[in-house]
């Protein structure tokens, strides 16, 4: 493991940290010093309010703030009154862009991942950057990936549901 992501990784727009988060590692810290380390096998690009996917698309919200925030915190939004989704926040100020982590190389699913991890909506604006409890590193692997369209958003109409702005690891 080479170090955790700076700012700097998640200050770039959406469509490019999205592809680039696969295949690294999202890291928990335990309480006792224990670390689990998960690979990130999926992920989805929302961005901002041109996109009729993205949460920020209608405005900024008390839900939607931290995606108005710098690049690197967690937006983490409840599902179906079960599921908790772990986005992260990209590109800088005012720029309300986030990556769905949707997959790991440990679960797949966006709400199956957070379960596993424990993972849940106290996260919500947590700095990957500079948090003691959870971030993400380079892992040195050099993926393959494929893009296509993301799930579960037809509600968003055309062109936003068949945008090719989801990315997994090539097998």
């Amino acid at each position: 493991m080479e170090g955790r992501l700076d700012r700097q990784f998640y200050r770039r727009d959406v469509l490019e940290v999205a592809p680039a988060l696969l295949g690294k590692h999202l890291v928990l810290a335990g309480e006792e010093g224990q670390r689990s380390v998960y690979t990130i096998s999926e992920t989805e690009a929302y961005r901002g309010g041109e996109d009729r996917a993205c949460h920020a698309n209608k405005g900024r919200t008390a839900r939607t703030e931290v995606m108005f925030g710098d690049g690197g915190q967690l937006y983490m939004y409840l599902i179906y009154g079960m599921y908790w989704m772990m986005n992260i926040v990209t590109a800088g100020q005012g720029i309300p862009q986030a990556v769905l982590i949707r997959g790991l190389k440990e679960a797949a699913g966006p709400g199956r991942l957070t379960r596993l991890m424990g993972v849940d909506g106290s996260y919500y604006g947590e700095d990957l950057v500079a948090s003691r409890r959870i971030w993400i590193e380079e892992s040195g692997l050099n993926l393959s990936y494929s893009a296509g369209p993301r799930i579960g958003i037809d509600y968003a109409g055309d062109p936003w549901k068949d945008m090719p702005w989801r990315f997994t690891i090539n097998p």
